[in-house]
């Protein structure tokens, strides 16, 4: 980018940045290391995050109101984009823990294997209040310039989610049905139609 910069007369950054990019100059950078290469380290990466979900007990829709997170990026090289990368790997999430459903026939086959009838999230899964901050003054003394990988670890957090979720289905099972545990194992989706068949539904309970 230097012999750029020295083209130009006191370029912003965004103004060399779009220049190089039309003289198709590379703009990134990579590289390659071994587990056992000299000075690399592991390090811990923390989050937290507090989500509140609407739960439709009759028809197993949900809206996620809220989505309060903090993430660890050790001191962000760019905020906006690991807020990007934040928001993109806790919706990710979503679709993995809510939405997305391997569905196979008696023979084994895989029938949920296109969009059609694989779903992924939509912009309604998206949280309406989606807040996210990182933590200042907070430098990762083994990373890149002081940063941390942020591109999946957010993903974790989407547990949230479907736990929020199933705290809503526990008092519906409750109230509809006393004798029954209020808890249902993880064995499949948290899907909007799990929701419904475990939330102990039955048409008798609504007849005034």
């Amino acid at each position: 980018m230097k012999p750029v910069r020295d083209r130009m007369t006191n370029p912003t950054w965004e103004q060399l940045v779009a220049q190089c990019y039309q003289q198709n100059i590379q703009l990134t950078s990579n590289g390659y290391f071994q587990q056992n290469s000299p000075g690399v380290q592991t390090y811990p990466i923390y989050g937290i995050c507090a989500t509140e979900v609407e739960v439709d007990i009759l028809t197993g829709q949900k809206v996620i109101h809220r989505v309060d997170i903090i993430e660890d990026v050790g001191d962000s090289m760019s905020p906006l984009v690991d807020i990007g990368q934040t928001e993109g790997a806790f919706v990710m999430g979503i679709g993995y823990y809510t939405i997305e459903q391997c569905i196979f026939d008696p023979q084994g086959r895989l029938r949920s294997n296109r969009t059609w009838n694989y779903r992924v999230p939509g912009m309604m899964d998206i949280p309406v209040n989606y807040r996210i901050k990182f933590p200042q003054n907070n430098p990762n003394p083994v990373g890149i310039l002081k940063s941390k990988a942020v591109g999946e670890p957010p993903c974790c957090l989407s547990i949230s989610v479907p736990l929020a979720i199933r705290k809503a289905m526990a008092s519906a099972r409750e109230e509809a049905d006393p004798t029954q545990p209020k808890w249902v194992p993880f064995d499949e989706t948290t899907s909007t139609d799990f929701t419904f068949r475990q939330s102990l539904n039955h048409h008798k309970q609504y007849v005034i």
